[in-house]
């Protein structure tokens, strides 16, 4: 263990969950999110990070054509049990019939767990889009169904289809992704059918549900994709929309029909099925 680390605070006027969902993206290290930010810990100089958080602001500002104020602090800290301290600020988290827990605590007697370690993994169920494809998966996936999920990234859907007696396979186009996923499906026990770095183009099978919880401009451009993906009386589930871009992604789902509409926070989580 290295005698120091860097630790960095980042403060955000607004717009919070759009900064987590970038540095999802951007980190290969888990982090921690305050009430007005995140807390960041690496052995190495978080001095690039800063750049693409700056990068990122101006970029959120001339589209939204809003001030955000961003503050950036980078500190040199003693190297105790760091990691430790981030555990401690991880709790675990009850969605509907599922409990996510990261691998230090209990698992829950009576819901059907998902075990997560948040410094293995990048989505640990607590960002609104993960939870309401959650609550999803809950209502629709049944014993025996086959899944894809679609820019799987720690693999959290995926698994929790798995818990519920899915066959499940999986792709990220980052190849980090899909070896968060494969290690976090070996954390639950469980193991996906297919998993491959790329989109879901490259499968030759068609699923009873397709799960894609990435962002409403992707949503778009695989919206074909996506449908070839699905069986005939399939159900598509679609994430990661903020809501004032719902009717962007519904444009090109026109052959669909709305089965249900998942709100939480500003983001919101469309189950479709063909007409």
């Amino acid at each position: 263990m290295q005698e120091h680390y860097f630790e960095l605070v980042v403060k955000v006027s607004s717009h919070l969950p759009l900064y987590s969902d970038f540095l999802v993206d951007t980190l290969p290290i888990g982090f921690e999110e305050t009430d007005d930010g995140f807390v960041i810990r690496s052995e190495d100089e978080l001095d690039t990070i800063i750049w693409g958080l700056e990068q990122f602001t101006e970029a959120l500002q001339k589209a939204l054509g809003q001030t955000i104020e961003l503050e950036c602090v980078q500190t040199k800290q003693n190297n105790s049990d760091w990691v430790g301290i981030y555990q401690q600020s991880i709790e675990p988290l009850a969605i509907d019939g599922f409990y996510i827990h990261p691998t230090w605590n209990e698992p829950h007697p009576d819901l059907i767990n998902i075990a997560i370690d948040p410094a293995l993994a990048f989505g640990t169920g607590h960002h609104p889009t993960t939870a309401s494809s959650l609550r999803a998966i809950g209502r629709y996936v049944k014993a025996g169904d086959t899944l894809i999920d679609v820019g799987c990234g720690s693999g959290i859907l995926g698994i929790g289809a798995m818990k519920l007696g899915a066959q499940v396979d999986a792709c990220d186009t980052d190849i980090i992704s899909v070896n968060n996923s494969i290690e976090n499906a070996q954390l639950n026990e469980l193991e996906f059918s297919k998993i491959w770095e790329g989109s879901c183009s490259l499968s030759e099978s068609t699923y009873n549900i397709v799960v894609a919880n990435i962002v409403a401009d992707v949503l778009t451009f695989i919206a074909k994709d996506l449908k070839k993906a699905l069986k005939e009386d399939g159900i598509l589930i679609l994430s990661g929309i903020l809501d004032k871009y719902e009717n962007k992604v519904l444009a090109f789902y026109k052959d669909c029909d709305i089965v249900e509409r998942i709100a939480q926070d500003e983001w919101v989580t469309l189950v479709l099925k063909r007409k």
